[in-house]
Parts: C-alpha cells; sequence; structure tokens
C-alpha cells in the first residue's frame, strides 16, 4: 500500500508523543515501506513568534506571512519540528529522510492573495523524489515549506500540501492524524464514513467549520485526483496506525 501520514503539529510538539509516533512509523515500515509523512507545525510556530514579540494574524485560517514570518518557517518547519522528527525516527531504526517542498521542486506553489503575503497553494508536485526515497527504504518527512521556479519560499497549508502529494504520488490512503476523533456530525456524534455529498451537506450547513472545514475540503480534493482513502483518526488513540492498517473502522473514512 502506498500510504502519506499527515501529522499535526501539536501531536509532535510532546517529546513523549513523538516518540511514540515514531516507533509506530518504524513498525509499520516493516510491512508498509512505501510511506511517506508530512508534518505541520502551526503550535510551534506560534510560540516562536509570540517569543520574538511578532502577532501571528490569520485570514480563512491561513497565517499572513511576511518576510518575518516566512524566516520562522524555514527555521521552525524546516528546522526544528522536521529535524526533531527525523531524529525520533532514526531513534526508533527508520531511514528517515527530511525534505520540503522546495527540495526537488516537491511541492511547486502560486501565491494565494497578495494580501496574505507569501502563503502558497500547491499547484503542482514532482514526486520523483519520493519513489526514489522510498524505492531505496528511506521515509521521506516533509515540512510544509513551499517554493516556486523563481525561488520564492511560501508558507503552506499543511492539509493542502498533505491532499497534494497524495493526489500526484497516486496513494492508496492519505492518513491524517490529528487531535480529534474524526468528523462529526450535527448531532456531535463521530460519523465512521462520510461519501463526498455528505460532507458538501457538512460544508453548507456550516456543522464543518475552521480546521475541520479545511480537512474535508482537502478530503473532496484527494478523491476527485484519484486517492483511494482519506482518514481523520486521533493520532493519540493507542496503536493508531497498526489498528487503521488492520481495517478498524477509526475515525472517519472518506471514500468515493
Amino acid at each position: 500500500m502506498k500510504l502519506l501520514v499527515k501529522l499535526g503539529g501539536t501531536l509532535l510538539d510532546d517529546p513523549q508523543s513523538r516518540q511514540g509516533l515514531a516507533t509506530q512509523l518504524a513498525a509499520l515500515h516493516q510491512t508498509n515501506p512505501i510511506t511517506a509523512v508530512v508534518h505541520g507545525g502551526g503550535k510551534q510556530m506560534t510560540r516562536f513568534l509570540e517569543e520574538r514579540g511578532v502577532p501571528s494574524n490569520f485570514v480563512d485560517g491561513l497565517r499572513v506571512s511576511s518576510p518575518e514570518v516566512i524566516d520562522a518557517v524555514l527555521k521552525v518547519f524546516a528546522g526544528t519540528v522536521n529535524h526533531e522528527l527525523v531524529a525520533s525516527l532514526v531513534a526508533a531504526g527508520l531511514d528517515a529522510v527530511g525534505l520540503t517542498g522546495i527540495d526537488c521542486a516537491l511541492t511547486e506553489c502560486e501565491l494565494v492573495n497578495p494580501a496574505l503575503g507569501q502563503v502558497g497553494h500547491p499547484v503542482k508536485a514532482n514526486t520523483r523524489i519520493l519513489d526514489t526515497l522510498c524505492g531505496n527504504n528511506f521515509v521521506p518527512v516533509i515540512a510544509c515549506v513551499g517554493g516556486d521556479r523563481s525561488g520564492k519560499v511560501y508558507n503552506v497549508n499543511a492539509d493542502q500540501m498533505a491532499t497534494s502529494l497524495a493526489a500526484a504520488w497516486r496513494v492508496d490512503r492519505l492518513l491524517f492524524l490529528t487531535d480529534v476523533e474524526g468528523v462529526r456530525g450535527a448531532d456531535g456524534q463521530r460519523i465512521p464514513v462520510l461519501r463526498p455529498a455528505d460532507a458538501q451537506n457538512l460544508i453548507d450547513t456550516g456543522v464543518a467549520h475552521s480546521g475541520m472545514l479545511a480537512k474535508l475540503r482537502a478530503a473532496q480534493f484527494a478523491l476527485e485526483n484519484g486517492v483511494g482513502e482519506v482518514r481523520i483518526v486521533h493520532g493519540a488513540t493507542p496503536d493508531v496506525l497498526a489498528r487503521v492498517q488492520s481495517g478498524e473502522a477509526l475515525g472517519t473514512a472518506f471514500l468515493l
């Protein structure tokens, strides 16, 4: 199975949580070596900026990215968060390789809106580096930073980046490990399986909003572009990776 795992930054902020996920990924790799990881780090970014007196401003869930913020994006996403995760994976026995979307033009972006600064929307992916690494038993670990052919650097929403790469790489399953148990309906109950029309209804009625709204849109895009399944699962669930891969109905599965 070709698998892409997107890890939320909250799960990576705590060393124990990060190492636990690394141990799970190492166990998974024994049976599913074609696995890549995309990660965020918004919580760490906000803290880094606050410590330097830089406010975090958001528009429609996207962080306004001035040159000062882009410098922090490289230091935090591509630097600390990425390398701490790679170090944890290496400690767990994996040959992990840290990347960003800039490397090998893995994720090419265009500007979302000049008012947002250097916030990029993925428009093209070059996944040959993922084939090369996975084909040689390496695990790509990708920070949510993108670029373009003119050399610009972009802050990229991690969900959008994971979805773009999953579609281009034609993965069988895109797994979002988050800090929620899945998608909830208007009654507050977890929805085990969502079809595109159901997801659109949650969006249209306002039941899905902010972060979950972004994930629903990302899931719809992924399914429409060849991804076999998208699943949102609580990343702190014990043995979450093995249980999902064994077929247990955790979280919410998006299927056509």
